[in-house]
């Protein structure tokens, strides 16, 4: 079932002259109106030809376009019981052609329709329409006189495909697949632009969302070529008409070649495309095909059995057909396959260039994201800076020391800062000779004057009690203080003795 919001044109044939086919137009679920006409000459005027045009409904001489199609003929080659039942002679067959051409006027060209054959995929009708089909206004009586309605090779062509929707159904969708420019086409994805739905009331739907990425000048020749495509496919292959070509009663041309039925391409019409031969009329050749009569007939010289020499050579022949059969299916499948194998190159040296220049460009859009956030840096810190002056220069920070491994840090196993020497908690004991120092003072003393024992000794001492923090009152003050005890000289002696062991 069509959407009932497209633009739709349903055909029903005329009540008044079964010849004429009436297309009612609806678009949003709007009442039907008729909008044109398809006229079919009657059989006796149009013998072995195919022929309708598209008129106007308001006004019948207007003619939009037109179809002419004259079927091919073949003489099959038919066994020997075949030609005895037909009298000797062979009856020619009429099959539809590949091709048919739909011929638009205002502005005037011609549009071919050629026929896809499909062995189990479903078959095409392809069709290419120009991009520009009127002509440039101009001022050069040249251009205004010329009648040329041609359009040139270089235009650029619109590809269309009416295909079946499936190989046992009547239903077709039509495609736009491409362009071809120069001769050379462009494979793009299929775009849809009309159904077609088959049964007692035909119609043509046109996919009205899609139609604005048709590059097509001619819009109204589009739909006509498209109405008109779809009338002659139902008429010639989904629901062929009996006896469209009017063959009936009509003679074949003289020119008939012969082709074997079994390579003839296109549907035939059988029964009625099939025509006797001179002096054979259709009720003889039913008579014959039907009556048991077939014996009575006797074979002519040239239609005797062959003798066993002739039976070789036929099969000779036959190997040797077979033979080239082989080769030459051979040779097809090698360029198959070498082509697929360039196309296959093809695509990997594109998928290549393709990664290389996405790599590229990321690579230049990292680059002018880190130029702009680098600009961006240096704005905001100039900002920064106008808003709040220069900052002043710090000093520098001395450089650490070697840190240890420990939880704390290095910082406690660092040596501490040398600190001033700090002076004894008690003073100097008098001895008998003096004031008693320090075991280190005592050792300072040897050192400075070992050979002078005597006045040496006596004069080192007296420098050091006028260094000592003991000298003058206080140093007097401290040995009366703590000299005089027996019990004192004692302790003194042992601590003596006690040195002299340590040092």
């Amino acid at each position: 079932m069509l959407d009932e919001n497209l633009p739709t044109y349903r055909f029903r044939t005329s009540s008044d002259n079964p010849l004429h086919t009436l297309l009612y137009y609806t678009h949003n679920g709007s009442e039907p109106t008729a909008d044109y006409l398809i006229k079919r000459p009657p059989p006796s005027s149009s013998h072995n030809q195919y022929a309708l045009g598209l008129f106007d409904i308001q006004y019948a001489s207007v003619l939009y376009a037109e179809i002419l199609l004259k079927p091919e003929w073949y003489q099959p080659t038919l066994s020997a019981a075949e030609i005895r039942a037909n009298g000797g002679q062979s009856a020619a067959v009429a099959q539809v052609p590949q091709v048919f051409s739909v011929s638009l006027y205002n502005p005037d060209q011609t549009v071919n329709v050629r026929h896809q054959q499909g062995s189990w995929s479903k078959d095409a009708w392809e069709f290419e329409v120009p991009e520009r089909s009127f002509r440039l206004p101009s001022t050069s009586r040249i251009d205004q006189e010329c009648t040329e309605s041609q359009v040139p090779e270089l235009v650029p062509r619109v590809n269309f495909r009416w295909k079946r929707d499936g190989r046992m159904s009547r239903d077709m969708t039509c495609y736009m697949s491409g362009k071809t420019v120069g001769g050379k086409k462009n494979k793009e994805p299929d775009i849809t632009i009309a159904l077609f739905k088959a049964g007692k009331a035909p119609s043509v739907a046109i996919y009205e969302p899609n139609m604005r990425r048709v590059d097509v000048e001619d819009r109204k020749g589009l739909e006509v070529i498209l109405l008109l495509s779809a009338e002659v496919i139902r008429d010639l292959y989904l629901s062929p008409r009996q006896d469209p070509f009017n063959t009936a009663g009509a003679m074949p041309p003289a020119n008939v070649s012969k082709v074997d039925k079994s390579t003839a391409s296109g549907p035939s019409m059988a029964g009625a495309a099939t025509i006797a031969g001179p002096g054979m009329s259709g009720a003889a050749m039913s008579g014959a095909a039907m009556s048991g009569a077939l014996a009575n007939v006797r074979p002519s010289a040239s239609q005797q059995p062959a003798g066993p020499d002739a039976r070789i050579r036929a099969d000779v022949e036959v190997e040797k057909k077979k033979k080239k059969k082989k080769k030459r299916a051979a040779l097809m499948e090698q360029q198959t396959t070498r082509e697929k194998e360039k196309k296959l190159q093809r695509e990997q040296e594109e998928i290549k260039k393709m990664l290389e220049r996405e790599e590229r460009e990321e690579a230049e859009r990292r680059r002018r994201e880190r130029v702009e956030r680098e600009k961006r840096v240096d704005r905001e810190t100039e900002e920064l800076r106008k808003k709040y002056g220069a900052q002043p220069a710090l000093p520098p920070r001395p450089s650490p020391g070697p840190r240890a491994s420990g939880a704390l840090g290095g910082w406690l196993d660092a040596p501490p800062p040398p600190q001033p020497p700090r002076p004894r908690s008690v003073g100097p004991s008098p001895g008998p000779g003096g004031v008693r120092f320090a075991p280190e003072q005592q050792q300072q003393q040897q050192q400075q004057a070992p050979s002078n024992p005597g006045g040496g000794a006596r004069k080192t001492l007296g420098n050091l009690l006028h260094n000592s923090p003991y000298a003058g009152a206080v140093a007097g003050t401290a040995s009366g203080f703590f000299g005089g005890s027996a019990k004192d000289e004692e302790k003194r002696k042992k601590a003596k003795k006690k040195r002299s062991t340590h040092f």
